[in-house]
């Protein structure tokens, strides 16, 4: 009799680890339809890190232009020049603001990336002087206006989300209201 019942204990234990074994294995695999939904949850299309990209080099171009309109507003002798510099940091700032609440809208990070191209455009407006100022001004002004319009039209064509292309409509026209006045002023300089 006391061999059935360890007999009946081990088998008992046997078939309860085998149990325990069985249940462990079978929670260590992962639900196809839980992993589809993760993978689904965290992937990113091509349009969203388009927008992704396009916030954040706008932001950066902008805050860029801010800075040199800064500097404009502080170095420049020529009043006209200065009433453009704010009238460019004036704008940047509105499109800066808008692009920051869109961008925290669609829970995007915006870091600032300083290349070597804005560096020096900053170093070569703080080290001009006079007349040389104003052109220089007026030369990176261009071209950093120039750059932003070419991200708005990329975007414009790249995306299908309204508020930005509400966004892009509303400024476009400025930025090259603002294009036309600085190459003028650029021309009228030489």
């Amino acid at each position: 009799m006391k061999a059935i019942t360890i007999l009946k204990a081990s088998l008992f234990r046997v078939f309860f680890l085998s149990v325990l074994v069985l249940c462990i294995t079978s929670c260590r695999k992962i639900n196809p339809i839980e992993s589809s939904l993760k993978n689904q949850a965290f992937a990113i299309t091509e349009r969203e890190e388009t927008e992704a990209l396009f916030f954040i080099s706008t932001a950066n171009a902008t805050k860029s232009i801010i800075s040199k309109s800064e500097i404009a507003q502080e170095k420049s002798s020529d009043a006209i020049v200065q009433e453009l510099g704010k009238r460019i940091e004036f704008q940047e700032n509105q499109i800066l603001n808008d692009i920051s609440k869109m961008a925290t809208m669609k829970l995007i990070v915006i870091n600032e990336i300083n290349t070597t191209h804005q560096k020096r455009d900053l170093y070569n407006l703080i080290d001009a002087n006079g007349k040389d100022f104003n052109d220089v001004y007026l030369d990176a002004m261009k071209d950093a206006l120039n750059d932003q319009i070419e991200l708005f039209e990329t975007i414009s064509r790249e995306t299908n989300d309204k508020q930005i292309l509400e966004m892009v409509l509303r400024y476009l026209p400025e930025q090259y209201k603002l294009l036309r006045e600085t190459e003028r002023l650029r021309k009228q300089n030489v």
